[in-house]
């Protein structure tokens, strides 16, 4: 099975939306915000791992103890997701912080305020 393909793709979008799902409303964990989103998945071809962008909005450590509170609860993820998605191998998830969301609304203000600047300027 080639990396994109449409199976894999299909894939790919069942289990963000069942991580999404499971993330938000099974998970009782304080350490993990409640404003925490999968951004993407990518499940390897064979069904064994996987990794799941995390977009966590707050400050660094909020963001960090989100990480550290889905990687301890892990298993019963896993578990969850195996009982939710029937594959032939329930993959291993992998976290990984994903920031894209929080570097674009900087560079999104960042425009904002030069293009601010240039049309004070031509007001003058």
């Amino acid at each position: 099975m080639r990396k994109n393909s449409i199976k894999n793709t299909r894939i790919n979008g069942e289990v963000q939306k069942e991580l999404s799902n499971i993330i938000r409303g099974e998970i009782k964990d304080p350490r993990i915000n409640p404003l925490t989103s999968v951004v993407a998945v990518e499940v390897a071809p064979d069904l064994k791992t996987c990794k799941a962008y995390i977009s966590v909005l707050g400050d660094e450590k909020s963001q960090q103890d989100t990480i550290k509170g889905l990687k301890s609860a892990e298993g019963y993820i896993r578990t969850m997701l195996a009982k939710s998605i029937n594959l032939r191998n329930t993959p291993q998830i992998t976290f990984i912080l994903d920031q894209s969301i929080e570097y674009g609304v900087k560079m999104s203000k960042m425009i904002d305020d030069v293009t601010k600047d240039i049309a004070d300027k031509t007001e003058e």
